[in-house]
């Protein structure tokens, strides 16, 4: 008996193929983030919602926000979400996203040994620096282009110390994530300026605790972009989009809102206007 042919061709592509059709893979995307998101255990709160929701996976890459951004650059990922500002700006300007959204904020502080040698305590971060650098107290910058770095770099400029002219051995440069920047500073008994998320996060502090907190200019906003497709056409528009979309609808939002650590709140949405804590 002659089969047809299209029963013939079908016939022959699954027995190339193997004995039933390839199912076609799960759709993903790549989210190159800050260290911050994951270390503080908010993407493991919130990406289960979102794969609930679309079926999409997410594969967080977490690196310091200049080398998110720069694997970004190179076409690595499909969405970014960082927190410097005006890097993110520049990424917009250099046409590698068209738009950045806001997404979330929260707050930088300075820890520091509980019996403060440097006498570093209060509200003001760039009076704390000075103070730190007079007594040449141990200090750990991450030193990782991350935006916890680029902020610490401003605040010591804001104070008006010359970080290359003073530092020494006192200050201990890691090149390192929020984490191990923690883990450090707990081992050496120095000061760190550090984001709320991860610090809440973080077990391993020894003696350390927060001793600069509420100052504005401590303030930490997060944002979210697609890599443009003009830059890496295979940019996953779609499933990046709807990545984006998510996280600033009420939904994605809220999920953000309910993540606590101890009854505290880690993340504060900031979809459609941005406030200071």
């Amino acid at each position: 008996m002659d089969f047809p042919r299209r029963g013939f061709l079908t016939l022959g592509l699954l027995a190339l193929l193997g004995t039933s059709p390839v199912s076609a893979e799960p759709a993903s995307i790549v989210v190159a983030s800050t260290t911050s998101t994951e270390q503080s255990g908010l993407f493991k709160h919130i990406l289960p919602a979102f794969a609930a929701k679309t079926g999409i996976a997410v594969k967080v890459v977490a690196l310091g926000t200049g080398q998110a951004l720069d694997a970004a650059r190179r076409g690595d990922a499909d969405v970014v979400l960082v927190h410097d500002r005006p890097a993110e700006d520049a990424f917009v300007a250099q046409g590698f996203a068209k738009a950045r959204f806001d997404v979330m904020y929260n707050d930088f502080v300075l820890v520091g040994p509980k019996g403060d040698p440097a006498g570093a305590r209060g509200t003001d971060i760039t009076a704390a620096l000075r103070k730190v650098a007079a007594a040449k107290a141990p200090f750990v910058s991450r030193g990782d282009r991350s935006g916890t770095h680029s902020a610490e770099l401003r605040a010591w400029k804001e104070a008006g110390i010359d970080l290359a002219a003073v530092k020494g051995e006192w200050y201990r440069d890691v090149g390192q994530g929020m984490g191990p920047a923690l883990n450090t500073a707990s081992a050496l008994d120095a000061y760190l300026l550090a984001d709320r998320g991860t610090w809440l996060a973080f077990k391993n502090r020894g003696d350390l605790a927060i001793l600069v907190e509420g100052d504005k200019r401590l303030f930490n906003p997060y944002g979210v972009m697609l890599v443009d497709t003009d830059k890496h056409p295979a940019v996953k528009v779609k499933e990046g989009q709807a990545f984006i979309d998510w996280l600033v609808s009420p939904e994605g939002q809220a999920s953000i809102a309910a993540y606590r650590i101890g009854g505290e709140q880690l993340f504060f949405p900031s979809a459609g206007a941005v406030r200071a804590p």
